[in-house]
C-alpha cells in the first residue's frame, strides 16, 4: 500500500480527493474549496478571548452564518483556520467539522511556546476533521522566527506527517532554512506572505518576492488568499494581479490555493466576487489551472479525501 506521503504525489490522488458524494453529484462543475476562513462565536465565561485582542468583525462569524454564504456562492468545502483572539483552541472549528463532515476541515492552532505540546502531534490527525497545523508569526510572535521558539516543532511536525500553514509579517524568507532542513515537511505560505504591518509599510512587493523565493523548495506551496483585504482598489483588485501572477508563475497550479479569508475586509467584496476574481478576472489562468487552484490542489496537499 502507498503511504500517505507517496499517495499525495501520485497521479490519481486528486481523483480520490474529490470522490465524496457531494463532489460526484457536482461533477458537471468545478469543485471550489476555500483554503482560509476564520470561525468564532461570542465571547463567554467558558470561551474567553485573549486580553487585548480584537476580532476582525464586531459580530461573531459562526457556522450558521458561513454555511448559507457557502451555498449561495457555490463553495463546496472550507478549510477552517481558528483565529488568534480565542487563543490556542480548536474546539469550535472541530465542532464545524463534526457537524458538516464533508464540508469543513481544520488546520489547528498549537501552543508553540510549550515544547510539551510535541506530545500532541503524533495523534494530531486522530481528532476528527483535523488536517494539520497553522502557525502565526505576527506582533510579538514575530520574534519567534529568530529566537528558537518553534525549533522543537518543525522536526516533530515532519515526523508526524503534518502539513503546516504559516503567516508572517512579510518575513517569509526566514522560513527558507526550515524548508531546506525538513524537506518532507509540507509548508503552506498564507496570504502570499503578506500580513501584519506589511501593507501599511509599503512592503507588499517585497513580501511577495520573499514568498516567490521559497518556490525552489518542492515542499513549500502558497495560498493566493486575501487580495481583497490588502488591495487599494475595488473589485477586481487589479493592483494585485501582478502579485498573484508572480506567485502563480513561481509555484504552478498544483502548489497554489485560492482562499477568501472573508472575515478580514468582509465589506470589501462579496463571497461570490472573491471567487470570480480568480475564475473570471485573471486571464493568465487556464480552465485547468482554475480547477487546481480553486480546489483540487488544496484537497491533495492536505490529504482531504
Amino acid at each position: 500500500m502507498l503511504s500517505r506521503r507517496q499517495f499525495v504525489t501520485s497521479p490519481f490522488a486528486a481523483g480520490v480527493a474529490l470522490a465524496s458524494p457531494k463532489a460526484t453529484a457536482q461533477s458537471a462543475r468545478r469543485t471550489i474549496v476555500d483554503a482560509q476562513v476564520h470561525l468564532w462565536k461570542a465571547e463567554s465565561e467558558d470561551w474567553k478571548w485573549v486580553p487585548g485582542m480584537k476580532p476582525q468583525m464586531p459580530e461573531p462569524f459562526t457556522i450558521e452564518k458561513l454555511v448559507p454564504l457557502m451555498n449561495q456562492a457555490g463553495v463546496d468545502r472550507v478549510v477552517v483556520v481558528p483565529p488568534s483572539w480565542p487563543g490556542d483552541r480548536n474546539d469550535y472549528a472541530l465542532d464545524a467539522a463534526r457537524r458538516y463532515t464533508n464540508r469543513f476541515a481544520v488546520m489547528g492552532r498549537i501552543p508553540l511556546k510549550s515544547p510539551q505540546a510535541a506530545a500532541l502531534l503524533p495523534k494530531w490527525r486522530e481528532q476528527p476533521g483535523m488536517l494539520g497545523v497553522r502557525l502565526t508569526f505576527l506582533g510579538p510572535a514575530q520574534a519567534w522566527l529568530t529566537d528558537g521558539t518553534p525549533d522543537w516543532f518543525w522536526p516533530e511536525a515532519e515526523k508526524a506527517d503534518l502539513p503546516v500553514m504559516f503567516l508572517t509579517d512579510g518575513q517569509n524568507a526566514q522560513l527558507a532554512r526550515v524548508a531546506e532542513r525538513y524537506p518532507r515537511l509540507q509548508m503552506i505560505a498564507d496570504h502570499m506572505g503578506i500580513g501584519g504591518n506589511t501593507p501599511r509599510e509599503g512592503r507588499i512587493a517585497d513580501a511577495v518576492n520573499q514568498t516567490a523565493s521559497l518556490a525552489r523548495y518542492p515542499n513549500v506551496s502558497v495560498k493566493l488568499s486575501a487580495a481583497p483585504n490588502y488591495s487599494s482598489e475595488a473589485y477586481p483588485f487589479r493592483d494585485f494581479t501582478p502579485h498573484i501572477k508572480r506567485l502563480f508563475d513561481a509555484y504552478g497550479p498544483k502548489r497554489c490555493y485560492w482562499g477568501s479569508d472573508i472575515t478580514n475586509g468582509f465589506d470589501k467584496s462579496t463571497y461570490k466576487q472573491r471567487i470570480t476574481h480568480f475564475t473570471e478576472e485573471l486571464p493568465f489562468l487556464s480552465e485547468e489551472d482554475k480547477d487546481w487552484v480553486m480546489g483540487k490542489s488544496i484537497l491533495e496537499r492536505l490529504w482531504w479525501g
